[in-house]
């Protein structure tokens, strides 16, 4: 559900400085020996700056269904891609399933997709006015 709250740059910056340190962090492991655990890391950076985004327009998804919202709300907002949507829900179901049903990532899922991942993120930080890299 998607919620109009007052806007919360507090929040919002201390989600900035969570994303910069799964960053700085994922930087410093084998991501490719790793897959799955990248993926992860990746997601919650994108998740972190899409609800980071969302606070200061004074916006919060919340229950069933919120990171779906979140992504579907961040894209529209500003006119992201459908691509990149499909994209973003796909990574949200991949992250999804390796926490509740053991799925592993095969390392050419990050390999094929990095730059596309980093471009995201580097769209979002922008967005915020804030470098991630």
């Amino acid at each position: 559900m998607i919620m109009k709250i007052k806007p919360d740059y507090q929040k919002s910056k201390a989600l900035i400085e969570m994303a910069k340190v799964t960053f700085e962090r994922l930087n410093k492991t084998e991501i490719y020996k790793y897959p799955t655990n990248t993926l992860t890391d990746y997601y919650d950076i994108l998740h972190k700056l899409m609800e980071s985004l969302a606070l200061v327009n004074g916006v919060k998804t919340k229950g069933e269904g919120a990171h779906q919202e979140l992504i579907d709300y961040i894209c529209k907002t500003y006119s992201f891609s459908e691509s990149i949507r499909i994209f973003l829900q796909e990574m949200r179901d991949y992250r999804n399933r390796t926490s509740y049903e053991g799925f592993m990532v095969n390392q050419d899922y990050i390999k094929s997709n990095l730059n596309q991942i980093k471009s995201i993120i580097a769209d979002l930080g922008k967005l915020l006015n804030v470098r991630i890299f």
